[in-house]
Parts: C-alpha cells; sequence; structure tokens
C-alpha cells in the first residue's frame, strides 16, 4: 500500500473501527508473542525478566519522559510534516479522555514490550528486535525522520532492557512516552498541531 493510499484510509474509517483495530492490532501481537515464546523459542526465561526493583522503575519513568521532552523539542524546532505519520496519532488520541489514553498506552506498551523485547530482543538480539518493531509501526515507513526516529527508539529501550534485565522497566518507559505524547496530542499542548 503506498502512501497516499495508506493515508487516506485513515482518513476514511470510522473512530470505532479505528479503536477496534487498535486493540485487535495488539491482541494478534500478544498471540505472535504467546506462539514465539512457547513453541519456537520453547523458553521459561519470560517470567524471570519481571523483576520489581522501584529504582530500575523510576529509570523507565525518567527516560520516558525525557524521551518526551526531546519529541516537544523536535516538534518546536522542525517543520511539521517531519512528523506526518498520516494523522492516526491524532485520530486515536485527540477524542479520548485521559483514563482511555491511560488504558491504550498501557496495552499497548504491556503487548508490545512483552514481544519486542522479553521475546525478540532476548533471543534475536537488540538489531534484530529494532527493525521489527520499527517495520510493525508501518505509518513510520512513508516518512524518513519518524523512520528513524522509530528506530533510534527502539535501540534506546533496547538497551535499557539489555542494561537492566528487566521488562518492567521498558514497559513504564514505553507507557510514559505513549501515555504523556497522546495527552498532548488530547489537549494540545506545547504547540502540538495536526500536519493534516
Amino acid at each position: 500500500m503506498n502512501k497516499e493510499a495508506y493515508f487516506q484510509l485513515i482518513k476514511e474509517l470510522p473512530d470505532k473501527q479505528l479503536i477496534k483495530h487498535l486493540y485487535l492490532t495488539q491482541l494478534l501481537l500478544l498471540a505472535i508473542a504467546f506462539i514465539l515464546h512457547t513453541f519456537i523459542f520453547k523458553s521459561a526465561t519470560l517470567k524471570e525478566l519481571f523483576v520489581i526493583d522501584i529504582n530500575e522503575m523510576l529509570l523507565g519513568v525518567a527516560a520516558g519522559v525525557a524521551v518526551v521532552v526531546f519529541d516537544i523539542i523536535m516538534m518546536k524546532c522542525l517543520p511539521a510534516e517531519y512528523n506526518d505519520d498520516g494523522g492516526l496519532n491524532h485520530r486515536i488520541f485527540s477524542a479520548r479522555n485521559p483514563l482511555h489514553i491511560a488504558i491504550i498506552a498501557f496495552v499497548v506498551a504491556f503487548v508490545e514490550e512483552l514481544l519486542f523485547r522479553g521475546i525478540i530482543q532476548t533471543h534475536l538480539g537488540l538489531w534484530i528486535s529494532s527493525i521489527v518493531f520499527a517495520v510493525i509501526h508501518y505509518r513510520y515507513l512513508f516518512n524518513r525522520f519518524l523512520f528513524a526516529n522509530i528506530i533510534i527508539l527502539s535501540l534506546i529501550i533496547g538497551a535499557l532492557f539489555q542494561w537492566t534485565e528487566n521488562i518492567f522497566v521498558t514497559i513504564i518507559m514505553h507507557f510514559m512516552i505513549d501515555f504523556l505524547l497522546g495527552i498532548i496530542i488530547r489537549y494540545r499542548l506545547f504547540g502540538y498541531k495536526r500536519v493534516n
């Protein structure tokens, strides 16, 4: 699917269908994680990655906030087209209340970190995990800046996971990024503007 067709699809998809597809996508990724964990890698190490360590969890919060601050700076310094994802993030978050934004952010953070860090990175390495993570975020393939941004972000999250060996840290970091950016989009904070 080319860029124009994809962006048109996003514009035409009814709001309820868009949210339904978001949750179905996460369910599919969770199923893939289960299949990989149970049948392909046959690993019992996954539960060992969930470590309750308050200091490490606070590191996840701080890292997530730092990424959002960097994104805000980039939004202010770069032309709006650099952040053009076809309007998907705007469509997902602009009409949601903060609780629903938090639920979306938690579901996405938990499922994606379980799959990409807990399973793929643990068994195939940081680079493979980061590239697959970027490709899964299909809409960013149409924008070189966003694609580079998502790969770099995935490498940072993956490095944090390698350092802490604690998936809670990356879940919290991912949650903070998605939740705070969702709130920024919802309330049009820090000069956020819809590109299209």
